[in-house]
């Protein structure tokens, strides 16, 4: 019964996307513990979202990791989630008004 789930899991998901997204679902969540707050629990990014620099903070940063990727420290995968995670971001704010839409 597993091969069969496996097999579906791999007819949906040939290059083991869903993996992927789970360990950046993963190393996501664990990344709120490590945040520098002040006592009102405030980060950087709420900061950058008042001054209206949030999308573009967020794209360059997703940028910044997907170009040292394989360069610094090697082919560390801690890069390209954290990549992961800025495009999350850059979709939430790029998006935030509603307007998402697949084309």
């Amino acid at each position: 019964m597993d091969s069969m789930k496996e097999e579906a899991r791999k007819s949906l998901f040939k290059y083991d996307e869903d993996k992927t997204l789970d360990k950046a679902r993963e190393y996501i969540g664990n990344t709120y513990s490590q945040h520098y707050t002040g006592k009102d629990n405030i980060q950087i990014q709420d900061v950058f979202e008042q001054m209206e620099i949030s999308e573009a903070f967020t794209r360059g940063a997703a940028m910044k990791y997907l170009f040292r990727f394989g360069q610094k420290e090697g082919k560390n995968p801690k890069d390209l989630l954290k990549c992961i995670h800025y495009l999350c971001l850059l979709y939430h704010y790029a998006f935030k008004d509603g307007s998402e839409e697949v084309r």
